[in-house]
């Protein structure tokens, strides 16, 4: 008898079965397969490494070079890991995501890619701002809906999708960035209804203001926004994963933001988008206070 039938049959004495119901007697049993875009850095690596902790077996993705070492850091985490080096802002990066997962079962799609720069919308190269919007919304709608009709089709998975209490309010000096999360934490919403019953589960991640790099690279360290007090994104992704699990709807992470959040949906637009310029117009920053 092989190694992986003596293990199976162990395992089906004991009661194991795989995923698709069957005994493990001739069957190595399979670990779940996980898709994480945004995960070189940030809520998209801590939201990768609570897969990685979990069994999950990973796809990592994300647009820059810092990809390969948080791999290589998840790799020790005990999870078979692969990435790609993709713009999903294009359709090839999308594609190139696809021909990875090479026809597998993705079990759980966690979809965290995107960016947003800062600065008045009128000193905004156009350019710029499509690729914000290629980025944030139609590769990230695209990739989901590829994934969701297989998950559909089977009857199971999760997806996460990271939105953020941005959507929630006029970003003065984010405007088309808050746009993106507006439509993000629609979208998924939306479809969450849309799949009720299918065995396929939609969460929504909105976090408020996280310590990652998504501040210098939106340019607004000179503001209050980039001095104010952060979350971490290692406690926001828990909170994300655990949702996912649970089949939760939504989560907004910390009570700071939840505050904010409930604030947002009370407050008139035009005192919310005061509200929001005062924290993102440039040269607006506070010296941060001792510790």
């Amino acid at each position: 008898m092989h190694w992986n039938e003596t293990i199976g049959t162990l395992l089906a004495e004991l009661g194991f079965v795989t995923r698709t119901g069957k005994s493990t007697a001739n069957a190595v049993i399979k670990r779940p397969f996980a898709v994480v875009t945004g995960a070189s850095s940030g809520i998209g690596y801590e939201l990768a490494r609570c897969c990685a902790t979990n069994g999950y077996d990973l796809l990592v993705v994300a647009d820059d070079a810092n990809l390969d070492e948080a791999a290589a850091q998840l790799h020790k985490c005990g999870a078979h890991v692969e990435s790609v080096e993709a713009d999903l802002a294009i359709h090839r990066g999308v594609d190139a995501v696809f021909e990875a997962i090479d026809g597998r079962e993705v079990d759980a799609l966690l979809a965290s890619a995107g960016h947003g720069p800062g600065r008045s919308f009128l000193e905004q190269d156009f350019d710029d701002v499509q690729h914000l919007i290629d980025s944030n919304i139609t590769g990230t709608l695209d990739l989901v809906q590829r994934i969701a009709r297989r998950m559909q089709a089977r009857g199971s998975g999760r997806i996460l999708v990271t939105g953020s209490i941005a959507g929630f309010t006029p970003g003065s000096y984010q405007a088309v960035y808050n746009g993106t999360k507006a439509f993000v934490d629609s979208f998924a919403f939306a479809l969450r209804n849309e799949l009720k019953d299918s065995g396929v589960t939609v969460t929504c991640l909105m976090p408020g203001a996280t310590e990652t790099d998504f501040l210098e690279r939106a340019d607004l360290l000179d503001t209050r926004l980039g001095t104010q007090k952060k979350a971490d994104p290692a406690d926001v992704a828990k909170r994300g994963f655990t949702a996912m699990i649970d089949g939760e709807g939504e989560v907004v992470p910390g009570w700071m933001t939840r505050m904010r959040a409930a604030m947002a949906m009370i407050a008139p637009s035009s005192a919310l988008a005061e509200r929001h310029r005062k924290a993102a117009e440039p040269e607006t920053a506070r010296p941060l206070a001792p510790t």
